[in-house]
């Protein structure tokens, strides 16, 4: 993954800045005797936000930039006039980005549309000047506000890929192959376990101009909720699914332990992905005969709707389409 232009998850330290304090100036003219107090405002410190930006599909940007500091907010001056305010700083980062608190692990924000603003850390206030706190009893105040401190911490930046279809399979189950017949992409694809280390997305086209997104994530080995093969780094991508295309050989020997494999590693992994949309494929399917899959059928595991499917010979492709974008419009 060294040479991989695919980043999502970066951890980066920010620092917004803090208000500029408030001025205790007195009003001093020539022909003013006891001006009286016309400290201005402090300026607000800037705010650290995170802004969506559809464009944008890995975080790679922000692998080199783990440190943000934003700027601080002028102080205030005589003639009530108000210091600037910080220059906020945007950081554009794909759809799908989640931000966490690395101390407390608490969600700060998410953010899944483009052009969306979410607040990573707000800037300190500015300090109030003496001009406001001139009262009938003490109408030379010699005193202002300070300005609010900056707000720093450091946070996680997690992508999960939107995609309306996720394959899930173990390895070399066909899923590379399957997303690079049905759309434009062009994953690698080779014979050899975990060919694919980073997530690949491609759009389906359907009948009547309509599309949804597929998503190919690297496959799950039985205790990959626990962090064996490439473990829990891609599964955070499933989450956000509208539903789940279960993949399985064949020739695998049972079929229907295969898929619960699979199905329990998810489970282990989070619970709430039982409650997506499942569909289950059977891959690879070009040497089968149909009595040989009216045989297989009866093996399948039950609760699931199933299709039988070869990507070289284009078996059943045009009947799985058909079945996800159905199962999509529910």
């Amino acid at each position: 993954m060294a040479s991989s232009n695919f980043v999502d998850y970066v951890k980066i330290f920010c620092r917004s800045g803090k208000g500029g304090a408030g001025s205790a100036h007195f009003r001093r003219e020539k022909f003013v005797a006891m001006g009286g107090p016309d400290g201005g405002d402090g300026g607000r410190g800037a705010n650290i936000i995170l802004r969506g930006n559809s464009q944008y599909w890995t975080l790679i940007h922000l692998k080199y930039k783990r440190h943000i500091f934003a700027e601080d907010g002028q102080n205030g001056s005589g003639a009530r006039s108000t210091g600037r305010d910080g220059k906020d700083i945007i950081i554009d980062v794909p759809l799908g980005t989640v931000a966490t608190d690395f101390e407390t692990g608490e969600k700060v924000c998410e953010v899944t549309e483009d052009g969306q603003m979410a607040m990573l850390l707000s800037g300190g206030r500015g300090g109030l000047g003496n001009w406001h706190f001139r009262t009938a009893t003490n109408q030379a105040p010699r005193y202002a506000q300070p300005g609010e401190p900056e707000k720093e911490g450091t946070f996680i930046l997690e992508l999960k890929i939107l995609a309306d279809v996720g394959l899930v399979g173990f390895p070399n189950a066909g899923k590379s192959t399957l997303l690079s017949v049905v759309s434009a992409a062009r994953p690698k694809i080779a014979d050899y376990a975990f060919t694919t280390l980073e997530p690949n997305l491609g759009i389906v086209e359907v009948r009547d101009g309509h599309s949804f997104v597929m998503a190919d994530i690297p496959g799950i080995i039985e205790g990959a909720h626990e962090g064996r093969g490439l473990g829990t780094r891609f599964l955070r991508h499933i989450e956000r699914n509208s539903m789940l295309l279960f993949m399985v050989p064949a020739d695998t020997d049972d079929i229907a332990a295969a898929y619960e494999i699979l199905l329990r590693e998810l489970t282990l992994y989070n619970p709430e992905l039982l409650d997506k949309q499942r569909l289950l494929a059977v891959t690879k399917c070009d040497m089968l005969d149909d009595e040989m899959m009216t045989q297989m059928r009866s093996t399948l595991p039950e609760g699931v709707p199933s299709v039988f499917i070869s990507s070289v010979s284009g078996l059943g492709i045009a009947q799985l389409k058909d079945m996800l974008w159905e199962s999509l419009n529910k």
